[in-house]
């Protein structure tokens, strides 16, 4: 009878020891998934904030392995791993809901505080206070995500070894395999975590996202405490401070997306009057009040950087568009690679084309500028639609949601020219941009042209980043067209720069000189305008024959915009 009683406790503490493993496992899968979580988080804050996300990407994730590795020397010094780990997940979460709220309000107290003296010191508009140690501390705001990303390190790589000894602890028959076994369960749980931000959190808004992933560390912490109670000092006292940390992070899935975004409103120069976060792209609009009857004045913002302006964006748009299709022998069929707020469709639809396909990624930009959201502000709605001339509800436009650089294999494969080709993309701010920007990638754009065709791709700012510039032409030639270069003045950009391109007969500069006139009419640009924007100081290009062409796989435009651009900020600031 005694025997048999020994053997069902002896069954009943394995089975116990049993689900104790399975709960730990599982526990530092789900931690595991929160740390790659937060890694993205925060570097694609960095990098937002920075403008430089490729950077931010790498230096963040190389920052928080190497701070993960002294974490996991640090926790040798938690003599009590139970107790130990409780209060880590209470941390993590308290510290990983609030850092990109925190980093927000002290960017945006730091880009306010020259108004702030300027106000209180009585100084004009023209002498705000905004360089020495004002400038040196907005420039250390904007790589704080960097020192939250260095603490939650340390924090997320005492995890591991904690685990491991609890686990060691509970059973010594688990000593044997038990780093293999953690550290199995550790990447399969990373791995889950990048599948989550890829399909779920990329689409959130950044502050709901790092609430939600917090929301586990502190799930972590109360199921940790509710199981080994026993082993744990004050636990009283710690589910309190689960409870009061769960007020939290709901006040914050509640509220925090709002006062992140006043914090972020703080740095542009008008007000922000509609975000909105896409799967790709982080958007928002501003306007800025004129009076005397004059119409308001709209921006857009796509990741902190100025996309265009209500103001001046006809300028920008007629050279992009105008010249290349007046350089084109025909203009039956035209393709816009980029251009997803559809202002340069509306520059191209004044030349009757009969159809005109754009290919842009981004569905839920475009989506705003053909019918604007329910919850954006109606006056934005509309002024939206005006700007674009309701472009996209156009019978005669055919739009295509897919990658530039594999959807035009598709068009080739279907066997599509067109008669001018326009490319409105991104600066090659980062390397997946500068594909799009490659010898290999203008190839297959030779492919889609009709040999009386042309086109022309934004080359960036001739004045700000010269190099790249020059570059992008070369890469242009390299694929096989005859180019040419111009630029003009947007105010909103300063100096810009086009490539403009044709594969056989005059080039485009020639055939633009024939003209006496523009063949469409238009309220600004001129012939004249056009033939002069041609002109480039005399030592503009000396230089030209050092500078290299953008081969796919290169990443050389991407070095000459990232080094050209490295201290100017994304956004448009006072």
């Amino acid at each position: 009878m005694v025997e048999a009683q020994i053997n069902q406790q002896k069954a009943a503490s394995r089975r116990l020891s049993w689900f104790d493993d399975v709960l730990l496992l599982g526990i530092m899968a789900v931690l595991a998934g929160c740390g790659l979580i937060y890694e993205y988080l925060l570097s694609h804050y960095a990098g937002r904030i920075l403008g430089a996300l490729e950077a931010a990407i790498y230096t963040m994730i190389g920052l928080m392995i190497v701070s993960m590795g002294l974490g996991a020397f640090a926790a040798r010094k938690i003599k009590d791993a139970f107790t130990g780990f409780v209060v880590l997940e209470l941390s993590v979460a308290l510290c990983g809901s609030l850092a990109i709220l925190i980093t927000a309000a002290v960017i945006g107290f730091g880009q306010q505080l020259p108004l702030i003296l300027a106000s209180s010191l009585g100084l004009p508009p023209d002498q705000l206070p905004n360089g020495g140690m004002i400038a040196k501390l907005q420039h250390l705001s904007e790589h704080l995500p960097y020192v939250w990303g260095v603490i939650l390190g340390l924090m997320i790589g005492m995890e591991i070894p904690l685990i491991a000894r609890v686990r060691q602890s509970l059973s010594e028959a688990h000593l044997l395999h038990n780093a293999g076994t953690i550290y199995g369960a550790d990447y399969i749980g990373a791995g889950i975590g990048a599948a989550i931000w890829v399909t779920l959190m990329l689409s959130l808004d950044i502050q709901l996202a790092a609430a939600l992933t917090a929301s586990f560390n502190l799930l972590a912490g109360f199921v940790f405490i509710w199981r080994f109670w026993p082993q744990i000092s004050r636990p009283r006292l710690l589910l309190a401070g689960h409870g009061i940390v769960s007020g939290i992070l709901l006040l914050l899935v509640m509220h925090g997306p709002s006062w992140e975004q006043e914090m972020n409103n703080l740095l542009y120069k008008d007000k922000v009057v509609y975000s909105k976060a896409t799967r790709f792209q982080q958007l928002t609009f501003t306007e800025r009040l004129r009076g005397n009857g004059l119409a308001p004045v709209y921006s857009l913002y796509i990741n902190g950087r100025l996309q265009f302006s209500s103001l001046d964006e006809h300028i920008y748009h007629a050279f992009l568009v105008h010249p290349t299709l007046a350089a084109s022998a025909r203009h039956n069929k035209v393709l816009i690679i980029g251009g997803g707020d559809g202002l340069g469709l509306h520059q191209v639809l004044k030349w009757q084309p009969e159809e005109v396909t754009l290919l842009d990624l981004d569905a839920d930009l475009v989506s705003l500028f053909k019918s604007p959201s329910p919850d954006m502000p109606l006056r934005l709605g509309q002024a939206l639609i005006a700007l674009n001339g309701d472009a996209f509800n156009d019978p005669r436009v055919k739009v295509i949601h897919d990658d530039a650089f594999n959807g035009v294999d598709k068009l080739i494969a279907a066997g599509n020219k067109y008669d001018a080709i326009i490319v409105d993309l991104p600066d090659p701010s980062h390397p997946d941009l500068n594909k799009l920007y490659s010898d290999y990638f203008y190839r297959k754009l030779k492919e889609l042209m009709s040999s009386d065709g042309a086109i022309t791709v934004q080359s960036t700012s001739p004045y700000h980043a010269q190099k790249a510039f020059i570059s992008v032409g070369k890469t242009l030639e390299a694929a096989g067209f005859k180019v040419n270069q111009y630029h003009h003045n947007v105010p909103s950009f300063g100096e810009w720069g086009w490539s403009i391109a044709t594969l056989s007969g005059q080039d485009a500069k020639h055939r633009l000189g024939n003209l006496a006139m523009l063949p469409i009419q238009d309220d600004w640009l001129t012939i004249g305008l056009v033939k002069g924007a041609f002109e480039f100081p005399a030592n503009f290009y000396q230089d030209a024959s050092a500078i290299k062409v953008n081969e796919l796989g290169s990443q050389q435009l991407y070095q000459y915009h990232l080094k050209a651009w490295s201290e100017t900020e994304g956004l448009d600031l006072f």
